[in-house]
Formats: structure tokens, C-alpha cells, sequence
């Protein structure tokens, strides 16, 4: 049998038991600081229909109570995020439709006295888009000269109406459907137009009659509400923090730029101007330069109005 060996010194007992005190503080204090480098990372939880292009992404974030301000950074563009109670911020992310597949980092970073930082990996999935052959008016398709200056001065307005945003998240509520009528899947679709292919159509068609009440699917500022050559009777709303409505082919305008509204407010009625082979409302929802589905935007933020 192995000898036990045990000290039958009392100097060297206390030592022992001072080290082992002196140890165990040492553990406590480290297990302590784990515990708040925990309580001060970063955490996100993305939610969306799919990680698809053409999607709505909410990103909702975790952060210590003392950070001041919060950003995402993905795709190439900065996110604003906005507080939604002591601890959580959400930032909205659009993935634009011709968003190629695969991974992207998606980096966090948190300001205040201790800074913090997260990156992780979106992973976009593919996605295949119907192709479409329509019919309509040749100068639609092909503008004479004489219109090239107007669609300078349009393309110029667009931009200018994109480039700044409220700062305010006036969606943060939710969106309602602008009409009641069903939508189709047109979003994305592939356009060739009298035989020659054109720009994917970045926007949602609901099939509703002419002269049927549009309303705001979110509260915001009008921006843009005047007849443009390819969506004819157009409104733009700014909803806040890079989030933007466009309303097309209204057979009138109640509404001026400027003008602040609030959700289910009418801004016009549905008709058949621009670009169109009949009466519908299309409805394009951009955040920043991402063209996304709207029907993403009901299916994460509904409102029954």
C-alpha cells in the first residue's frame, strides 16, 4: 500500500490554507471578469422570409446598457440602427435583387466607454426570378431625343430624394398593405419589353382597378409627388433611417412633396400612367440602394390597418 504523506507542520498548514484561499480568490475574480466581458459582447438576431436577394433583413442587436450608438456595416454599406429599449438596437438590411450568392460579413460595432465589436458571416442563398415578355408604347422602350432631357432631370430628381433620409424610423410600427387587393410575384421578374430585355423590376404589382384609394404603408415624408415618364403619377416617401416607398402609375396625386403623412393616409388613387399595359399599383420599397421586395416588409413588420 502507497504511504499518505501528510505535514505535520502547523506554519506549513496555514501556508497551504492561505494559498488555497488566495487561489480560489483568483478563480472568483476571473470567473467574475468572464462574466462581464459576457454581459458586454455583442449579440445579433437576424430575422427574415429568406436569405435570399430581393430581402428585407432585420438585424436586431444585444449591447450594454451605456452604448451611445451602434453600426452595421454588409454589403458594402452602412446600416443605421436604432435603439428599441435599454439593451437591443435594430438596424433594417436590404439584400438588393442582383445581390450574387454566398457569404458576407456582417460587422457590428457598439460605441461607448468600453467600444465593441462583432463580426459574423450572412450567407445568401441563390434565388431564380420569372422572366416576362410584355408589350407597350415603342417611346417606352426605345425614348426619342426630345425626352432624353427629361429623363436626366427625373433621374436627377430620384437621386437627390435617395441620397438624404429622416432620422427618425417612422416604419418602426410596422407596414400596412397600400391597397387591398391581392399582389402578384412580380417582384424581380426579368422584363424584356417589345423583344428587348431591360432592368428587373424592382417592385411589387397589385392587380387593383383604376381609381382605387392608395394608402401610405408607412408614416413619412413626401419627397417626390409629380408625373414621371416611365412611372407616370409617382409618389415617394422618405419612412426614415434609409427606408423609402415609391407608389407608381396613380391615375391622380393627393398629396404634395413635403408633405408629412401618416400610415393608411391616402396619397392618390391607382391608374394606368408611365409605363404599363393596364391599371395596377406598384409599390418598389428601397432601403439606401438595396431593391427589396415589400411583400418581405408585410411579412416581418405587419400592421392590420
Amino acid at each position: 500500500m502507497a504511504a499518505r504523506w501528510t505535514s505535520r507542520c502547523p506554519s506549513c498548514r496555514t501556508r497551504a490554507a492561505a494559498g488555497r484561499a488566495l487561489l480560489a480568490l483568483l478563480v472568483a475574480c476571473l470567473l467574475g471578469a468572464s462574466g462581464h466581458a459576457q454581459q458586454a459582447a455583442l449579440a445579433v438576431t437576424l430575422h427574415s422570409r429568406a436569405m435570399q436577394p430581393g430581402e428585407l433583413v432585420l438585424a436586431d442587436i444585444t449591447a450594454p446598457a451605456e452604448t451611445s450608438a451602434v453600426s452595421v456595416s454588409v454589403f458594402g454599406a452602412d446600416w443605421p440602427a436604432f435603439r428599441t429599449d435599454a439593451g437591443t438596437w435594430r438596424a433594417p438590411i436590404g439584400i438588393d435583387l442582383e445581390t450574387r450568392p454566398g457569404s458576407y460579413p456582417l460587422v457590428v460595432q457598439g460605441a461607448g466607454p468600453e467600444p465593441t465589436t462583432l463580426t459574423q458571416t450572412i450567407v445568401v442563398l441563390p434565388k431564380q426570378f420569372r422572366r416576362r415578355t410584355l408589350r407597350v408604347a415603342p417611346e417606352f422602350v426605345d425614348p426619342p431625343p426630345q425626352t432624353l432631357e427629361r429623363l436626366e432631370r427625373e433621374a436627377a430628381l430620384m437621386r437627390e430624394a435617395y441620397a438624404s433620409a429622416e432620422p427618425e424610423a417612422h416604419w418602426r410600427d410596422g407596414f400596412s398593405r397600400p391597397v387591398g387587393e391581392r399582389a402578384n410575384s412580380s417582384f424581380g421578374t426579368r422584363s424584356v419589353f417589345n423583344g428587348k430585355p431591360r432592368n428587373p423590376h424592382a417592385g411589387t404589382d397589385f392587380l387593383s382597378p383604376s381609381g382605387t384609394l392608395v394608402h401610405a404603408p408607412a408614416g413619412g415624408r413626401v419627397v417626390v409627388a409629380r408625373d414621371l415618364f416611365f412611372t407616370g403619377n409617382t409618389v415617394v416617401l422618405d419612412h426614415g433611417l434609409g427606408v423609402f416607398s415609391m407608389l407608381a402609375h396613380l391615375s391622380r396625386l393627393d398629396v404634395h412633396e413635403g408633405q408629412v403623412v401618416t400610415r393608411g393616409e391616402g396619397l392618390g388613387a391607382v391608374g394606368a400612367t408611365g409605363r404599363v399595359t393596364g391599371p395596377h399599383l406598384h409599390w418598389a420599397l428601397r432601403l439606401g440602394t438595396a431593391r427589396v421586395d415589400a411583400m418581405s416588409a408585410l411579412a416581418l413588420l405587419p400592421v392590420d390597418r
